[in-house]
């Protein structure tokens, strides 16, 4: 069972989650960079979206996206639909209304 906290530190996480706690306050861009993500490889990001990915379909869809916070914290909040909305629309390359493996990478690089 792959878990995100072997690929991210603990303080990683914490500052990540750190920087949304209120409603409405998630920033993609900002969270990635404090949990690190866009300073890890490809096959990091390959593998951190294996795991949002929770059904395994290939694709991460708004409801997991709503619970993204969670794969970080059992304790997170889930993302507010505006949240989770402009999130997906950055990931979404073509418009399919999920992220791809492609997407993912775009969006954290």
């Amino acid at each position: 069972d792959m878990a995100l906290s072997s690929i991210l530190t603990e303080a990683e996480i914490a500052a990540g989650l750190q920087s949304c706690q209120a409603d409405d306050s998630f920033d993609y861009k900002t969270f990635f960079v404090k949990v690190g993500l866009n300073s890890k490889s490809k096959d990091q990001v390959v593998e951190v979206f294996g795991i949002l990915d929770q059904d395994r379909s290939g694709f991460i869809e708004e409801e997991e996206l709503k619970l993204f916070l969670k794969n970080f914290s059992a304790s997170a909040r889930t993302l507010t639909d505006a949240e989770t909305k402009a999130f997906l629309a950055a990931g979404d390359s073509d418009g399919d209304g999920k992220i791809g493996v492609d997407g993912k990478t775009a969006l954290i690089k």
